[in-house]
């Protein structure tokens, strides 16, 4: 049996303070080389941190709860970044919702999954999921990706890859209604779709204290504006990077949604490296389904009240990478066991996509 946890490391509760001094120091001293470092070694301790806290929440409230507690609370950040940057940028930044949507998809159904699976598999040989429970993801995925990504370059209305007010505003409406009958159904309706199998040698372990999750619960949010805040500092270095490499805008968007989606792909492949692929599939599905089913909606919502243009629609090389890692994601999942094969095939799709967002 695991001994419950009693106290936080004193780690977990030093990095969030840090975190904010550096990021505080920054602001105060901007441009400052050093600082920048600083920003960035922060940046991955707040997220080690949150990590942390996330899965003392979890422990506290259960599956498959517990996987909705990062991957909501990140992604509610992520819009709060997106938007910001969007109308602080202008016009010019009118597609970085979408290639920020469109990343995290990519990076969480091929990257983060893929590397699940080859971890697990490399430790445990092969590994047992419900097929019910990832169908369901699956099929809410397929959907939200394809009618608010995909759909926007084929209306007539307006000319793609931008929608009408209407069609906006039905995209974003379709997308809050589906994602939240989604977690209705994995929370209440059939939570059991959602639950190992196998109980988890941790679920005999009492749970942390009221108070211990609370706290972490707390040091989580903290955590986590740190991460955002830390990674917007970092963004301008990056855009200057990535121009002065040559690389196209859209990577902006990878990075940012690499940097946001780090947390959940830390706790992703440690449950599945300890034998827990069910709750690593969880979290992972869920947090690119709560990509889209909070993203699109909010921010049609801020751009619909602004009046400001939204770009949607992905261009046909990404149409392909988005339909090949959706039906190699349906193969994936059809029978409710992996091995590093499949690991390999979506990690080769992820190494598909980047390289070919750095040499379209």
């Amino acid at each position: 049996m695991t001994t419950p946890a009693t106290v936080l490391p004193r780690w977990t509760l030093a990095v969030p303070l840090v975190a904010w001094i550096v990021l505080g120091a920054a602001y105060v001293l901007p441009g400052n080389g050093l600082l920048l470092a600083l920003v960035g070694l922060a940046l991955c301790s707040a997220v080690f941190a949150a990590v942390h806290h996330a899965e003392v929440v979890a422990h506290r409230v259960g599956e498959p709860f517990g996987t909705l507690v990062l991957a909501v609370a990140v992604t509610v950040i992520e819009v709060a970044l997106i938007i910001s940057v969007m109308l602080t940028s202008g016009p010019e930044k009118a597609g970085l919702a979408r290639d920020t949507v469109f990343a995290a998809v990519m990076i969480v159904c091929n990257g983060i999954v893929g590397l699940c699976l080859l971890v697990g598999g490399i430790r445990h040989r092969e590994q047992d999921f419900q097929i019910r429970g990832a169908a369901a993801a699956l099929a809410v995925l397929a959907s939200l990706s394809v009618l608010t990504l995909v759909m926007p370059n084929y209306t007539t209305t307006h000319a793609g890859p931008v929608l009408s007010s209407s069609q906006l505003a039905f995209a974003g409406v379709s997308s809050l209604v589906l994602y939240g009958v989604f977690v209705f159904v994995q929370t209440v309706r059939h939570r059991d779709y959602f639950l190992a199998d196998v109980p988890d040698e941790n679920a005999h372990a009492a749970p942390p204290r009221a108070a211990l999750a609370l706290t972490s619960g707390g040091l989580l949010l903290v955590c986590l504006v740190a991460v955002v805040l830390l990674a917007k500092l970092l963004s301008p270095v990056v855009e200057t990077a990535v121009e002065n490499a040559g690389a196209p805008p859209a990577v902006v968007g990878i990075v940012i949604a690499a940097l946001v989606l780090l947390p959940e792909g830390l706790a992703a492949v440690r449950a599945a490296r300890a034998d827990r692929l069910q709750n690593s599939l969880n979290l992972a599905l869920g947090s690119a389904l709560a990509s889209i089913g909070l993203t699109i909606p909010t921010v049609a919502a801020v751009f619909l009240t602004t009046g400001e243009p939204l770009v949607l629609g992905i261009n046909g090389k990404e149409t392909v990478l988005l339909l090949l890692t959706l039906l190699v994601g349906t193969l994936t999942l059809s029978t409710g066991r992996t091995t590093i094969l499949q690991g390999a095939v979506h990690l080769s799709l992820f190494a598909a996509y980047l390289f070919l967002s750095f040499a379209p």
